[in-house]
Parts: C-alpha cells; structure tokens; sequence
C-alpha cells in the first residue's frame, strides 16, 4: 500500500514528526500496522516500524520505565499487584483490547512483554512488538507512558556450559536490540544455572547473581540517557523447587557485592508453584495449582525491607482459577506476568473457526512432531505446542476476519476487567502520572519511507 495519504495526515520536519489530523491518523493506524507486520522485505519493514513507533509517540504514547513507580512502591506497597501480559498473537487486536479497558478502569499499571523464547516462536522482533503495541495504545486514544518488558531473557543452562561466553553474547545482543526498540523493562532470568551441586546456598546462587550483574551492567552502559531502565533479576526457575528466604538473601547479598553498574534490581522472580502454561493432564485438561501464597507474601516483604525492590515477582499464574488473582496485591506482590490463559481464549473460543484451528493443529502435528515428548498424549501434545502456532501462520492470524475476531476480543476484555480489578490496579493513572515522568528518545527515522 503507498503511503502517498501519510503525507496529508503528519509533517515531517527535522526527523520529527507532527500528526496534522490525529482522528484520521488513528484509523490510517489499523492498514499501516497490518503492512508493515506483513511486509517482507527486511529492511522496509523495520523502517514501517520506527515510523509507527514515532507517529504514536508525537500522539502522546510514550515507551517507559516502571523503575521510579517500582522505586515507590519499595518504600510503601500501595496495594496493588502491575500486570504484566505477554501477548503472542493477534498482537494488534489483543492490545487494543487491553487499552480499551486500561481507559475504561482508568488504569495506569500495566505492562507489555515477550520473552526471548516468545520473541522467536511468535515471529515478533523487539522492534515490531514495541510498534504494534505503542500503535495499540495511539489507536485508542491513550496518551502516557507504555512499559514494555523483555521477559525471560534467559540464558539456557545447556548452551551455557558448552559455551558460557557465547551464550552470553546471544543474551546481550538480544538486550541491545531491546533497549534499542525502547523496551526500558527487562527481566534477566539466571535462574537457569543456580547449582544445586553446592552446598552453600551462596554458592549454588553464584551463577545466577554474577551472569546477572554482567548483563545489568550492560543494560546501564547502553540505557538512553535520562532513562534508567527497570531490571528484574530471577532465583527460581519457573516449575521448579519453591524459592525462600536464604536463597533471596544470598542472591540479592552477591549482586549487590558483583554488581558495579550503578542502580541495581527493582524486583525479584521466585518460585512458589506454579508452572508456565499450567500442568496438562492427559485428556488436555488443567490440573489445580496450588500456590504458595505465604511463601510470596515472606519474600516480597523481604525484599522491600531489606534491599528496597518492589517486591517479588509472579511468574506462570495466568491459568489460576480466577477467585485466585485477589490474593496477589493482599500478599504484596509487585508483579504478575499472564499469557497462556490469553492464549486459551482465543484457541478454545467457539468463534475461531474449527477449520482454521485445525489447520494449526495439523502444522503443529507435522512440522513440530520431534518436539512430542515420550507419553505425552495428543491432547497434551497440542496444548503445550500450540503456542507456536502464531509465528510461522502469522499473516493468517491477522487475516481473520472482524466477525470471528471482535467476538474473541469481546471474551478477551473481560478477562482483562477481571484482572485489573482482582489485581486492584484500577483507578492507578493517577499513582503512575505522580511516579512515572517518562523521557521521549527520539528515532532517527529512515529517509526513504515516505
């Protein structure tokens, strides 16, 4: 599509951009987000993105950090729990469902992210997902900050042994590319390498506090200036053992000793439960999870009291029953990252066409059938692959038509009212206005897009 119309809709002056009719920009916003994520051809559609990413700034959307409300809320929890939701398809339409609701409720704590595995499985590049979600929010008429995190950027414990330093390397250039896409909230998940081996809970967390410190100190030297991106560090991997207080002592004890970089961590990830994508039971079904509420509500306030964080982060909970999501601001969680209960929505809802969905099941069942674990049945098969469903069939997704995807958005918003009300982040705009002052960081913009 020729973007002859843009030039009526934004001036461009010095590598700025000003919207000269900002209704008619918002509604040019749904064709030029769907070119560019369609769009083959590399290096043109990176140059869509920053222009997307540009327009939606001059309206008022402005990627930030969450550190200085994370800062607040280490010196008096305020009572709510920031969402934070990883959305691996149908990001445009997922998205503005989300701000549709965050106007509504009047919220203002709520973030975006993808982790690194998502970002390769769902075809979504820190730069396109920064885009689509800064495009989201424009399109719906949202001025204010946007928190968009790099999740689980994550260094594999295989890779690393047989390679520490160039699975090192693989972790920082994914962090370079996200701080250059404005993802001003990375979480670094270490957790993979604790060593269990040692006997000294220390010890066993040395791995963890010295590979996170050396990626923190990268996020530091690369920040923009008058940012100071928001770290979150990890002690237990996810579906792993419950995390406690001697292994969050010595792990936040060792950063702080390693790490020089200046401002450390806002927040900390442990373990109390859960699993990603919930436990799947033969017939496909999911098992009750059990979290350990107690454990959460010790090691938040450990970690305000004693090391000034926010508090401790929830991972894997976005397939809790949902009378379970009130709990998580009354323990004093600072943070609960969602996904796959998103991502059931749309799979399992009765308006996606059963056609269509089988067509992803059998790409599932053919081109991902080596990753069919021994005993698994097909119903478990399905459901823990199918999230990958949304990458390689990327442009179909988006090519569904508004009769099956206004329904599904419609299931979608009230998961998200259920969410920001049980997590008690409605009515938080103006607690995050008095917190946040986000920093425009201007992008050069390609010379040849228009």
């Amino acid at each position: 599509m020729a973007l002859d119309d843009l030039k009526e809709l934004i001036t461009i002056s010095d590598g700025s951009i000003k919207i000269n009719d900002v209704s008619k920009m918002r509604e040019r916003m749904d064709s030029l987000v769907y070119e560019a994520v369609t769009e083959v051809d590399e290096e043109r559609k990176n140059g869509l993105f920053v222009l997307i990413k540009e327009i939606a700034k001059a309206g008022g959307v402005i990627p930030a950090s969450i550190q200085s409300l994370y800062e607040r809320m280490g010196r008096d929890y305020p009572g709510f729990t920031v969402p934070a939701m990883n959305i691996r398809g149908l990001t445009y339409d997922v998205c503005r469902t989300v701000v549709k609701k965050v106007q509504e409720l009047n919220v203002g704590a709520f973030i975006f992210e993808i982790a690194k595995s998502e970002i390769g499985y769902t075809n979504q590049r820190p730069l396109e997902y920064a885009a689509v979600t800064c495009a989201a929010a424009f399109r719906e008429g949202y001025e204010g900050p946007v928190f968009i995190q790099g999740d689980h950027f994550q260094l594999a414990r295989k890779k690393f042994h047989a390679d520490p330093s160039a699975e090192m390397e693989s972790v920082k250039k994914l962090v370079r590319e996200a701080v250059e896409a404005e993802f001003y909230n990375i979480d670094i998940d270490a957790s993979t390498l604790v060593d269990l081996d040692q006997s000294a809970t220390r010890d066993q967390q040395r791995p963890n506090f010295e590979s996170t410190a050396e990626i923190a100190k990268l996020i530091r030297e690369i920040e923009p200036e008058g940012v100071t991106v928001s770290i979150g560090g990890e002690i237990g991997e996810i579906g792993g053992k419950n995390s406690n207080p001697d292994e969050l002592r010595a792990y936040l004890d060792g950063f702080r000793e390693v790490f020089t970089g200046g401002k450390g961590l806002s927040k900390l990830s442990v373990q109390t439960g859960t699993s990603h994508g919930g436990v799947v039971l033969p017939d496909g079904s999911l098992a009750k999870v059990s979290i350990d509420f107690d454990t959460l509500k010790v090691l938040s306030e450990l970690a305000r009291q004693e090391y000034g964080l926010s508090g401790a982060v929830q991972h894997g909970a976005s397939t809790l029953p949902e009378d379970a999501f009130h709990m998580f601001p009354e323990v004093g969680a600072s943070e609960v990252h969602l996904a796959t209960g998103f991502q059931n929505i749309i799979y399992d809802s009765k308006h996606l066409p059963g056609d269509f969905r089988n067509r992803v099941y059998d790409y599932i069942r053919t081109e991902l059938a080596s990753e069919r674990k021994e005993g698994q049945t097909e119903e478990q098969f399905i459901y823990k692959t199918r999230k990958k469903g949304f990458g390689p069939l990327k442009k179909e997704w988006w090519d569904l038509p508004p009769d099956v995807k206004v329904p599904i958005m419609k299931e979608l918003e009230a998961k998200f009212e259920l969410l920001f009300r049980e997590l008690k982040v409605v009515n938080t705009r103006d607690t995050v206005k008095d917190s946040v002052t986000p920093r425009i960081i201007k992008k050069d913009l390609p010379g040849n897009i228009l």
